[in-house]
This record gives C-alpha cells, structure tokens and sequence, in this order.
C-alpha cells in the first residue's frame, strides 16, 4: 500500500489563497516525502496545456505519482465538462479519476446510469478509468451498491474507490477489492484517538491485498503541513509494524 496526500485535505488552504497548486505538490513531495498525490480538479487555477504540463513536469521532479484526479460533481456534470475533466487527468498522467455518485435526492437511479453510461465511454475513449466512491446518503453507500453499479454499468473502465470507513455497516470491505483501484481515508481531529485508530485498523487489514495508493484527507479540508506529516507518520508506522508481524 503506498500513500498519497489528497489536495481536497487542505481545501481550506486553496480557498483562502493560502496555498497554491504548485506549493502544495512541492510541499507533498519535499516536506512530506509522499509517494504520490491526488488533485482535486478544483484546486487546477488553469487548464491549458502548459499548466498541466508544468504540473507534471514538477511530479516527475519530486518523485511524486499522479496517483488520481478527483472532482465531487464528475458524475452529475454534463458531457462536455466529463470529457474536459477526463482530458486534464490524461494530460497531468493520472490514471484514474474519483468521485461519487449522487444521491436519491438529486436525481433517479435510471438517470444516474444514463450519466454513468456517458462517462464509461468517454473514459474508455480517452483512457482513463473511473474509481466511483462509496459514500453515506449517497447511490454508493455499501458493498451491495458498488456492485450493482458494476453490473448495470458491465464496463471494464468503472472501478472502485473505497472509503472503507464510509461503507454500510452490512459491508465487508474484502468484497470490494477485486474492483478496487484507489482507497481513501478521513482523518478527523475532532474524533478520539481510539476511535481514528480503529478506522485506521480497519482500512489496514486490507494492506495485505492491496498494493495500490491509499489517499489521505483530513476532514473539511482543514490540512496544514503538520496535520498532513502526523497523519502519513501514522500510516507508515502501522505500515511497517503490520509487515514486521507478517514476517515473524
């Protein structure tokens, strides 16, 4: 399991005009020593060409894998800004791209598919595939939901992206990993240290299985550096003590 640092965990940051795109990759991969990254599709303050060419350049540079894009409103947006969207992760080099469905409030299943429908054929045409992630309140709430999306969908560029400790209490995360390219954390400080310890357990027994990128946030997007290096120090120790377990 390798880590990387989402740019939705400092969303506060962004916003504020705090921190721009290009400071918080070199800060990912300077300061953090993450091996990899997620870029949200709103921190982008550009979309030409040379930006997103400079943004790759300057990964290559740090030793940072593009590990994903994501954008919340992918699968709600209309066709014209899914193929724009899916054409900046092809640019930038990053093979997947993140988001979650929408919710029973927002629209119908039959009309959720339809847009899925869309979006599976402009990923298979520009080569990029979907990690759809689960979500309370949302189409994707739970192992069962994941793979009926699955079925329904029968497209090999529609994957998963599991937030284990977001899945329905009837779901067992294991179920998931056959389709599951991209998993996701939430750090939250608010919770006890015990309760975030459980979560974190829960999301590293499965490190025995999956050898992809965990993508880290700390809740509504209030990362700073400190936030950010406690949380992948966190990671790394539980890492290395889980394979020095399986190897006594």
């Amino acid at each position: 399991m390798k880590l990387a640092c989402a740019s939705t965990a400092f969303d506060r940051a962004f916003q504020n005009g705090d921190l721009t795109q290009l400071e918080w990759l070199d800060l990912c991969g300077r300061d953090l020593a993450a091996d990899g990254v997620v870029c949200d599709v709103r921190h982008f303050p550009r979309r030409d060409s040379d930006y997103l060419a400079q943004v790759k350049k300057l990964a290559a540079d740090l030793g940072l894998t593009l590990a994903a894009l994501s954008w919340r409103d992918f699968f709600s947006a209309d066709e014209d800004a899914m193929r724009s969207t899916l054409l900046v992760a092809q640019e930038i080099g990053a093979p997947l791209l993140s988001a979650p469905m929408q919710s029973e409030m927002q629209t119908s299943w039959p009309e959720a598919m339809e847009r899925v429908g869309t979006a599976t054929r402009l990923a298979k045409a520009i080569n990029v595939t979907l990690a759809a992630r689960n979500a309370p309140n949302t189409f994707l709430a739970g192992a069962h939901e994941l793979r009926r999306l699955s079925k329904e969908a029968d497209s090999a560029w529609l994957r998963y992206a599991v937030d284990v400790d977001a899945l329905d209490a009837a779901s067992n995360p294991r179920d998931t990993l056959e389709r599951t390219v991209l998993l996701w954390h939430v750090h939250d400080a608010a919770e006890g240290e015990s309760d975030e310890l459980a979560k974190t357990r829960r999301t590293l027994d499965l490190a025995d299985a999956f050898h992809g990128f965990l993508a880290l946030e700390i809740a509504e997007g209030r990362a700073d550096a400190t936030a950010m290096a406690n949380a992948l120090r966190k990671w790394r120790t539980m890492l290395a003590e889980d394979l020095l377990e399986e190897a006594l």
